[in-house]
């Protein structure tokens, strides 16, 4: 799973800004595309994106580590 296009995608579900979402989580406009280009990201600021967007990411890479241990 690649974090930064999962929360874009989210983002954009949620019909907010770019400008709107870096307000939230406390960063600038040109961090959030950062953000979206990254595959992996800090836990702390996933927390933080997670309770902006109402949106539980760690519920989903849960999910895909369960898959991939199922595969063996």
């Amino acid at each position: 799973m690649h974090v930064g296009k999962h929360i874009q995608e989210k983002l954009k579900e949620k019909r907010c800004s770019v400008t709107w979402f870096a307000a939230q989580i406390c960063c600038t406009r040109s961090h959030v595309y950062k953000i979206f280009r990254k595959s992996s990201i800090d836990t702390e600021l996933l927390e933080r994106i997670s309770l902006v967007l109402d949106y539980d990411f760690f519920e989903d890479i849960s999910h895909t580590i369960h898959l991939k241990n199922s595969k063996g």
